[in-house]
């Protein structure tokens, strides 16, 4: 029993001490980049002041509505861009991980290759994208779109892949030993398995990418990331605060539609 509670003790001295090494670890880098970047600290005693300024000024008001047909129209043309890069970017990174997948693949080193590709579509953020693109597409929509899609094609290849190598190899077996050729045996066998899943992750890409297209606006000059720009720019504060809270709407009401949709179809 003694044991039992020199251990226990131990066990929670070793907690504390791993808790304040934490902390201390983040004290230390949070000074040491408020020495290099000249933090102002004293910035923290004045949140308040922020706030309140945040609420006169970025709460819409009534005359913030006369703009509510620009943030409409523009909100539609980044939910479209959104939505297009997922669905050719499913579609394509679907024939990737059937390529790419150790159980459907048709060999190790075009899944090797595969996984490569995507490991490197995927790891250059949105916004490495839509820099590289706008020298040779200039600023427009099309730019954003092959920005979402090409990160599309990298995140649902890896997470394609592993749903599909999830699937009961025995089934695939079991078509393979009654002749069935490979298509059959990704129509009969794959598809249907992870057609739930599949969808899971187009809805989730959707999602992100709704996100995402707001900053790709900023740098591309269109969608409802550039609407924001502007009237911050030109300090339309309560347009721009009427641009955030459609943004806010549109996301929720995008994540509700989605969770309904899984759900029909995990009945």
């Amino acid at each position: 029993m003694k044991n039992q509670v020199m251990d226990s003790s131990k066990f929670f001295m070793r907690k504390r001490l791993n808790l304040s090494i934490v902390i201390g670890l983040m004290i230390v880098l949070y000074v040491g980049a408020s020495l290099i970047l000249n933090f102002n600290s004293a910035a923290f005693l004045y949140v308040d002041r922020g706030i309140i300024w945040l609420a006169k000024n970025f709460v819409p008001n009534s005359h913030s509505i006369q703009y509510w047909g620009i943030i409409l129209q523009a909100l539609l043309r980044t939910l479209i861009v959104s939505v297009a890069a997922t669905t050719v970017a499913g579609v394509l990174a679907l024939g990737l991980a059937l390529a790419g997948a150790k159980t459907t693949g048709p060999s190790q080193t075009l899944s090797w290759l595969i996984r490569g590709f995507a490991s490197i579509m995927r790891n250059i953020p949105i916004v490495g994208w839509a820099m590289l693109l706008l020298f040779s597409f200039k600023q427009n929509d099309f730019t954003g779109f092959l920005a979402l899609l090409f990160l599309s094609i990298g995140f649902l290849t890896r997470a394609f892949m592993e749903t599909i190598e999830a699937v009961d190899v025995e089934k695939i077996q079991a078509l393979e030993v009654t002749g069935a050729n490979y298509l059959q045996v990704i129509s009969q066998a794959v598809i249907p398995e992870i057609t739930t899943p599949l969808v899971s992750w187009l809805l989730y890409m959707i999602e992100n990418n709704l996100r995402d297209a707001t900053l790709v606006g900023l740098l591309t000059g269109t969608g409802i990331g550039f609407v924001f720009d502007l009237y911050f720019k030109s300090l339309r504060y309560g347009p721009a605060g009427l641009v955030v809270l459609a943004i806010i709407v549109l996301v929720i009401g995008v994540e509700l539609v989605s969770n309904q949709v899984e759900r029909r179809i995990a009945i």
